[in-house]
């Protein structure tokens, strides 16, 4: 996922300032501070199966770097970024520990830039899938749960954890194709960019790490992908709702 390429002090301290502005918002809002911590599950395993997806997909294509680093684990405690968890709960945007790879070592049938777009493109795809498959049980829960059980403080509690599941993996795995360094994006796009195009974003790397910090900090990336990531959300509770 993240992989910066800069002094991280400067990006550390910045990342110190949102999440004590968001903590400090939290803290007057006791119900969306409730609501907030009910989404660490949600945090946990989408990173986890994320960070996980690449390193497996790497193994497939040839690479056991992350296999000898122990990243083919389900663990979460193997792929957490302290920083990076912080910032997924409380502010919303985040990363996990990266996993590591080395494209020379993938199968000689594809191109070690096209083996570089199926690992990166692995990771929010998974995410996707587990959105999927946690609308299914969302649905299953509303539709065949007792009605005294979705009115208990647990139901409520069990409900509002399966959904924010949802929410935090369709936003990590979107978040994640945006096509700006240090995001799986930028490698995805590679294979399908002209030489020219492709030899100046790669001399520019530097520029659009620097775009992606301010649209990130400056909360732009978030309002630009919410209307995105609330239609995905929705339209996946929805089909998952006429299947059951």
């Amino acid at each position: 996922m993240f992989n910066f390429s800069f002094d991280k002090k400067i990006l550390y301290i910045v990342i110190g300032i949102l999440v004590v502005i968001s903590l400090t918002s939290l803290m007057t809002s006791p119900n969306t501070l409730f609501l907030t911590l009910l989404g660490i599950p949600g945090v946990l395993i989408a990173i986890t199966f994320h960070e996980f997806a690449h390193g497996i997909v790497a193994y497939k294509l040839g690479d056991n770097t992350a296999k000898m680093e122990g990243r083919l684990s389900l663990n979460p405690f193997a792929h957490l970024d302290p920083i990076g968890t912080l910032m997924l709960v409380f502010v919303g945007i985040g990363w996990g520990k990266p996993v590591h790879v080395n494209p020379s070592n993938y199968t000689r049938k594809i191109s070690m830039e096209k083996g570089e777009a199926i690992v990166s493109a692995a990771g929010p795809i998974m995410n996707i899938i587990l959105a999927f498959i946690f609308a299914i049980i969302y649905c299953a829960v509303l539709k065949f749960a007792r009605a005294e059980f979705l009115n208990s403080t647990v139901g409520y509690v069990i409900v509002m954890m399966i959904h924010s599941t949802i929410i935090t993996n369709v936003g990590l795995g979107i978040f994640n194709l945006i096509p700006l360094p240090p995001l799986d994006g930028s490698k995805i796009i590679m294979p399908f960019l002209p030489y020219k195009a492709k030899q100046w974003f790669i001399n520019n790397t530097q520029i659009f790490y620097l775009v992606f910090i301010v649209l990130w900090i400056s909360g732009l990336a978030g309002r630009i992908i919410s209307p995105a990531i609330i239609w995905l959300a929705n339209s996946i509770t929805n089909i998952c709702g006429l299947i059951i």
